[in-house]
């Protein structure tokens, strides 16, 4: 399945995960590696809702729950240099649900070694199925 970047989703529904906390080894610098530090996800899962709504069945839309745990399970896998491939990974996560249509992912790590003052340094991507 090829995935694409930003274009306008077929569907205005939304699943939002937001502030979801996980503990990596993310980074380019050894002790980020060594140490790790807590990172935070915010996923946006466009798709379909009206046939859950309909008929009330959680098969078919996405458990969120389930996509929580399979989400830390990616950032708390295997480290990585930069975050926008950790996004990378967190998305394609996202896209192995058949019903998504388009995410967007962001990856917050508010302990960033940065030497002055800062409140977080995000990145976010956006992409969709084709």
């Amino acid at each position: 399945m090829e995935r694409t970047g930003p274009t306008s989703p077929k569907s205005a529904d939304r699943i939002a995960l937001r502030g979801l906390r996980a503990w990596g080894r993310h980074g380019v610098l050894a002790a980020e590696r060594e140490l790790g530090q807590e990172f935070v996800i915010d996923a946006t899962l466009h798709l379909d809702t009206a046939p859950a709504a309909a008929s009330d069945d959680l098969t078919k839309t996405v458990h969120y729950g389930e996509l929580a745990q399979a989400l830390a399970a990616v950032v708390e896998g295997e480290p990585v240099e930069l975050i926008e491939t950790l996004a990378q990974r967190l998305a394609d996560v996202c896209l192995a649900a058949d019903l998504v249509e388009s995410v967007e992912v962001s990856v917050h790590k508010p302990a960033a070694p940065i030497p002055l003052p800062f409140d977080d340094v995000v990145v976010t991507i956006v992409r969709n199925r084709t």
